[in-house]
């Protein structure tokens, strides 16, 4: 156990629901290990010349539903550069304003092997949560990028029932199933391209959804064992807790922890240290790298502590 300096980059904590926040899991671990913790909001980033900076308050957590933080500090200037290791956790959208903070906190770490950053500020840029998913041909459905009515009318066609969703969406928001007879199909494609000014993705539709959209988190490659399986409300096509699924506790199974090897080489070489995927039946439908969450529930059902796990990870790699 190491005594390290860290940030965690997160939305306003006076929001979470701290019981099921994965950040605020990684904050009481932070604090069980005697890190200190630089609580920094999103619009406290700032860069002065070469100098990645932040402004962020020294905070304390607790797992009370009255009061689950207070602050140790007013707001101090902080060099990034200076820190053992920066969590990236704010939520999407993922926005210009989200490139931009990535590009500061490159800048973090251009002077050396310090700080270490969760995750690769590039390979947040690079790897869309959606499109991550085309470099794993064998883990996919049938699959179309685009923003051409006609080639998704085809595909529809095609696959006679399918899922359309926007490539920047979060929590369920704007995913349409659509059936080859669907009168709706027209409307709900040139609503999600922007009349054919955005790209937009549809795969073909999985029905073992009815079983759960599972969760599986990843740490520097390697699963945890239990995956968080989110089932729709009845007639719903989405399993998303934010669209109103429920939640049930799984073991991994030995089709899940194939997928697991075909992508952990890519997440390990792109420094991808905390992901995780989510999956319908045999296949992946999003790598997520943003901010997974889950940690708090699969804690609870399963006696675990994934984010003892992760900071595990972190320390081995400040030596």
């Amino acid at each position: 156990m190491k005594n390290l300096n860290m940030a965690m980059i997160m939305d306003p904590i006076a929001n979470i629901k701290h019981y099921k926040d994965s950040s605020f899991a990684m904050l009481l671990e932070a604090q069980r290990r005697g890190y200190k913790i630089h609580y920094i909001l999103f619009d406290g980033l700032f860069m002065a010349s070469s100098k990645a900076m932040a402004y962020g308050r020294l905070i304390r957590v607790f797992d009370n539903s009255d009061c689950w933080y207070e602050y140790l500090s007013e707001p101090q200037r902080i060099n990034l550069s200076e820190l053992d290791v920066i969590f990236m956790r704010k939520d999407p959208p993922f926005n210009m304003q989200y490139i931009h903070a990535t590009y500061f906190l490159e800048y973090a770490s251009h002077h050396g092997c310090r700080p270490l950053i969760v995750n690769k500020p590039q390979s947040l840029r690079d790897a869309n949560e959606k499109m991550f998913t085309l470099g794993f041909e064998n883990c996919i459905v049938p699959t179309l990028v685009s923003r051409s009515h006609q080639q998704f009318k085809d595909f529809i066609s095609e696959h006679q029932d399918t899922i359309i969703k926007p490539l920047d969406g979060m929590g369920g928001k704007s995913i349409f199933r659509i059936r080859h007879d669907d009168n709706n199909a027209n409307v709900i494609i040139d609503t999600l391209t922007q009349s054919g000014t955005e790209f937009a993705m549809i795969q073909r539709y999985i029905p073992e959804i009815s079983q759960g959209d599972k969760r599986i988190l990843l740490i520097n490659g390697e699963p945890v064992p239990y995956a968080l399986a989110r089932i729709p409300s009845q007639g719903d096509h989405r399993g998303n807790l934010a669209a109103g699924g429920r939640a049930e506790g799984v073991a991994l199974t030995d089709r899940d922890y194939w997928l697991c090897e075909q992508i952990r080489p890519v997440l390990k070489e792109k420094q991808l240290i905390f992901t995780g995927i989510d999956v319908i039946g045999d296949y992946i439908t999003e790598i997520n790298v943003t901010s997974p969450t889950c940690i708090r529930e699969l804690d609870k059902l399963y006696g675990l502590n994934i984010a003892g796990m992760l900071m595990d990870y972190v320390e081995s790699q400040r030596h």
